[in-house]
């Protein structure tokens, strides 16, 4: 039987899945209700990279090294996707965010992959 420690760092990752199915449905639906061209949306999409570049050079400091890896790969790609949402045509912004989604569900897995792995 898995740990508590475990079982909860599985629904953290499922809680990652979940959100990324979520986004790739909107993109999905294409109802797109806010301003992707706000202050506060290149902020967070700038936040993302900076932090996921910060995870991806720290990696191993806690936790195994490609834990590390993956999210900040995760967070670093999600920044960009947000970043290149503010500057590409209306047209492209289902496709980027349908991509935003399946790099977060992708994450989620391979994550509880790692989780299920390490000992």
């Amino acid at each position: 039987m898995q740990s508590s420690a475990t079982l909860i760092r599985l629904g953290q990752e499922l809680v990652f899945v979940l959100l990324g199915l979520l986004l790739i449905r909107v993109a999905a639906t294409g109802r797109f209700l806010w301003d992707r061209k706000s202050q506060v949306w290149i902020a967070l999409g700038g936040l993302l990279f900076v932090l996921g570049v910060r995870a991806w050079l720290r990696a191993g400091k806690y936790v195994t090294r490609w834990e590390h890896r993956v999210r900040g790969a995760s967070l670093a790609l999600m920044g960009v996707c947000m970043l290149v949402i503010t500057l590409a045509p209306f047209g492209w912004i289902g496709a980027l965010l349908g991509t935003a989604g399946g790099v977060l569900a992708l994450r989620g897995a391979v994550m509880a992959g790692l989780v299920l792995r390490a000992k």
